[in-house]
């Protein structure tokens, strides 16, 4: 069959456009998958999920000093997200934590360190957030604080004053490597939301490396957020790079393991990251110098510990006896545990921090594991509240800060007893002999 020349015309201008059109699709399905990657960084899914919830329809309680914030439904959603958002509303909301409606977004939301992601970023993130999620049309929980935290207008000149409201700049002096690590802690990952002391009026000290208070330690509520700086003279200067890459990819490395709150950052956020991203970030955390907590000069505490847990000629009711009896198994009589398995409870962060609630907490409920792409088997610590009653928690507690490295205080009976107030008697059962 012969084709005239309108005929081929019409065919190669039909070919065209579909090519035009396919190249198109392809771009945009690119930027939703750049999107979707970004948000992991950003860690949006832990937040905007409630537990057994729908992905990002919001309503997970975040504690704040003032109550629980809630956070939102984030879904494209035109009836209870955030589906009828332009890419400027979108952006204002993301950067400046401004509403669409104009009302103020409280900074639970990690707006002062989102203001650093790139407009090229920002874009990518409109188009997963718009195209790449599914609906959900259920209304989240609303936070509803007291007088006169409830009066969002406020929150305008909290910002004049909290944030620096900057864009993220490159380092001209260093590797493009340090600057993509540097981007991705300071902005996206905003790791100086947890590791970042704050001021009198809740705010970051700092958002980025031009003051040592930044990514220095923090609480968050009952868990201590440590230090993130691993170069000169810092805790975690015995880091290597790779530790850190290990600890952020499967929440475990040589000498640690995660617990409390950084444990969903890992399950959600950092386990998705690259490898050239993670190593980019580690890069940027050796590179921050800082000051080393005191600790006791005495050479010889870890050996005498070692030596009275190793002899088992230690009184019924001390702290060692208690240790032997419910930890030894796994962290041992040196305190070192099993790398990349049971964390190291000498010299570790947790154990030291001054206020000892996250590790009550952990002796009395467990910890868990995540379980991530490269480390899939979820570890579970087994909780002793069910055996242990306060005081015995205590003495434990102080013997496990005393010995070895660690120097922190004690723990009183009446410390124990309010946090195992907070936990649930199920979980405090949850490991205790199954009779039948």
């Amino acid at each position: 069959m012969k084709l005239s020349l309108f005929s081929l015309l019409s065919l190669a201008i039909a070919m065209g456009s579909y090519s035009s059109t396919s190249m198109a699709q392809d771009l945009q399905q690119d930027l939703i998958k750049k999107g979707e990657y970004l948000s992991n960084a950003g860690d949006c899914v832990a937040c905007h999920t409630s537990e057994n919830g729908e992905k990002f329809a919001g309503g997970r309680a975040v504690d704040s000093p003032f109550g629980p914030i809630y956070s939102t439904n984030i879904t494209p959603s035109k009836t209870a997200g955030i589906g009828n958002y332009t890419y400027e509303e979108f952006e204002q909301s993301l950067r400046h934590g401004i509403r669409a409606d104009g009302a103020f977004l409280y900074p639970a939301m990690p707006y002062p360190s989102y203001q650093k992601i790139t407009d090229e970023d920002t874009k990518a993130m409109y188009a997963y957030f718009m195209h790449g999620v599914k609906a959900v049309d259920v209304e989240a929980t609303e936070t509803s604080l007291s007088f006169p935290f409830n009066q969002r207008w406020g929150i305008r000149f909290w910002d004049w004053v909290a944030t620096d409201d900057g864009a993220f700049v490159a380092d001209p002096k260093q590797s493009e490597e340090h600057n993509r690590g540097a981007y991705l802690v300071q902005g996206l990952g905003h790791c100086g939301s947890c590791h970042t002391p704050r001021g009198i009026i809740y705010q970051e000290k700092s958002y980025d490396h031009a003051n040592k208070s930044f990514l220095s330690g923090a609480d968050i509520g009952i868990w201590h957020a440590p230090s993130l700086r691993a170069g000169n003279n810092t805790n975690l200067e015995h880091w290597s790079v790779q530790d850190l890459m290990d600890y952020f990819s499967t929440g475990r490395n040589y000498y640690s393991a995660v617990a409390g709150e950084m444990t969903d950052v890992i399950q959600y956020s950092l386990s998705h990251l690259t490898k050239d991203d993670l190593h980019a970030m580690a890069i940027y955390l050796k590179s921050q110098s800082g000051q080393k907590s005191a600790k006791s000069e005495d050479t010889s505490a870890p050996g005498n510990t070692t030596k009275l847990l190793n002899s088992a000629k230690v009184d019924i009711n001390s702290g060692a006896r208690l240790y032997l009896d419910n930890c030894n198994a796994c962290h041992f009589t040196d305190g070192a545990g099993a790398p990349h398995v049971f964390p190291q409870l000498d010299d570790n962060s947790l154990v030291n921090a001054e206020n000892p609630d996250g590790l009550i907490h952990i002796i009395l409920a467990g910890a868990r594991l995540p379980s991530t792409t490269n480390a899939p088997e979820a570890i579970e610590m087994p909780g002793f509240g069910w055996r242990l009653n306060d005081k015995e928690v205590a003495t434990l507690a102080t013997f496990v800060r005393q010995s070895w490295r660690n120097n922190a205080t004690k723990v009183d009976a009446d410390e124990v007893k309010e946090i195992r107030q907070t936990i649930s008697s199920e979980v405090l059962n949850k490991s205790a002999p199954q009779v039948y």
